[in-house]
């Protein structure tokens, strides 16, 4: 499939895309600087949604794991940028850790399977050793598994020593995790001070937070649009966290409905500034945790009580049966894309600073409003002529290229947003 873009995008978006395409040498120059200042995770992709008057980062995974859907072409970026992260972490690295997500049901997830072909193909071109190791305590000996392009992984039991951890006869520098670290920090990864765990371990979803990200891109945002001189709505979703939800036993609705009713207010506000005729809604989604599970739609603040049997079944429990207790309450953000007639969004990787590539998420059976990262949905990788820099003659909305240097400029913003988060809930940080 060939992505179809919109050409037309509504008076402000159309106005951002514009400052943008004038002011990049200031943008890469204020982005430069700030990575002078903070280091960012080891890899990250971000979703964005393309309202056609606004464009807002909605979810932030330091755990990407759709490396299969880049486009084959932005491979030597990928590895350069790879090599970058990897010279500034251990410059004298020979061996890579990789650890999946646990091999109960890989063999069935064939994409994630090809994830990891790609990811380990990029590695290796990066001039490292790769190997693959199993969280799973049952796993005694090497498993292969074949992806659906025949390429064979082998993943092998964990090795731990007092201070390290490997395979058998394979002691890596660096430890890359590709498991989210949903059901909790494993022993066996905790007092590692002689190697590099990538992401570090409280990257993971079993202590982060959304909110606490989003929080931070707030921050990020407001800065960025001062520099830019444009409202920050225009790249931020409203959000607020609720805590002590059950969905089940039907607690905290209360709470979750003012919430939901106060982030409604502030976005009807901002549709009436900007003549925006469509009706606000939010998204009510776990604070943690990944898949696209423990997500609903919220138009008014009295459907919080009105949620079926069913709705809150879905609600109470995220990835691995992990209960969900902590919301976010997020403006939803409709998507305007569209690839061959059926709802797109567009997701962007990121490998250390760099922008590396992307793809839509593109789902048939969905509306531009809801949660495209359900079961059905489909990959189109972005066309690598458009992941280039802006066309500085093309007229305003007119160009591919100026679209996709928009979203690279917002998704490396939530990258720093991710690292900013990481530095200031690091355990291990000396409190001044």
């Amino acid at each position: 499939m060939v992505p179809h873009l919109v050409t037309a995008l509504d008076g402000p978006l159309l106005d951002l895309e514009q400052r943008v395409l004038d002011a990049t040498p200031a943008i890469e120059r204020w982005l430069r600087l700030e990575w002078m200042e903070h280091t960012p995770p080891f890899y990250c992709g971000v979703d964005l949604r393309n309202a056609g008057f606004k464009l807002a980062p909605v979810d932030t995974n330091l755990f990407p794991s759709g490396f299969n859907h880049l486009p084959p072409e932005v491979m030597p970026l990928a590895v350069q940028a790879a090599m970058a992260a990897i010279e500034k972490i251990c410059p004298d690295a020979k061996n890579l850790l990789v650890i999946p997500e646990r091999h109960a049901g890989i063999g069935r997830q064939t994409f994630y399977l090809e994830n990891m072909v790609r990811l380990a193909a990029i590695m290796r071109q990066a001039g490292l050793n790769v190997r693959f190791g199993a969280l799973d305590d049952e796993l005694r000996e090497p498993l292969s598994l074949t992806a659906a392009d025949g390429q064979k992984i082998v993943i092998e039991p964990l090795e731990r020593s007092q201070r390290r951890l490997g395979l058998k006869n394979f002691d890596p520098c660096s430890i890359l995790l590709n498991n989210d670290l949903s059901l909790g920090t494993p022993e066996v990864l905790e007092g590692l001070h002689e190697q590099y765990l990538l992401p570090p371990l409280h990257a993971g979803w079993s202590t982060r937070r959304k909110s606490n990200h989003f929080n931070h891109y707030d921050d990020v945002a407001k800065r960025f649009s001062k520099m830019l001189d444009i409202d920050p709505w225009m790249i931020n979703p409203y959000h607020a966290s609720v805590s002590g939800v059950d969905f089940e036993a039907r607690t905290g609705e209360e709470q979750l409905a003012e919430t939901v009713d106060a982030i409604l207010r502030k976005i009807a506000r901002k549709y009436r500034e900007y003549g925006i005729e469509d009706a606000p809604y939010v998204v009510i989604k776990s604070d943690s945790g990944t898949y696209g599970m423990g997500v609903t739609i919220v138009r008014d603040a009295s459907e919080v009580a009105g949620l079926n049997r069913r709705e809150r079944s879905r609600m109470a429990v995220g990835k691995d049966g992990v209960e969900i207790h902590n919301v976010i309450v997020q403006e939803g953000v409709q998507t305007f894309e569209r690839v061959d007639d059926a709802v797109a969004e567009p997701v962007v990787y990121m490998i250390d600073r760099y922008v590396v590539g992307g793809f839509y998420r593109v789902h048939n059976a969905r509306t531009n409003e809801e949660n495209l990262n359900a079961p059905g949905m489909k990959f189109v990788p972005l066309p690598f002529e458009h992941a280039a820099l802006p066309d500085v003659h093309a007229k305003p909305g007119a160009a591919p290229p100026n679209r996709f240097y928009l979203y690279g400029v917002v998704a490396r913003l939530a990258l720093l947003a991710s690292s900013i988060e990481l530095e200031k809930t690091d355990p291990e940080a000396i409190q001044v």
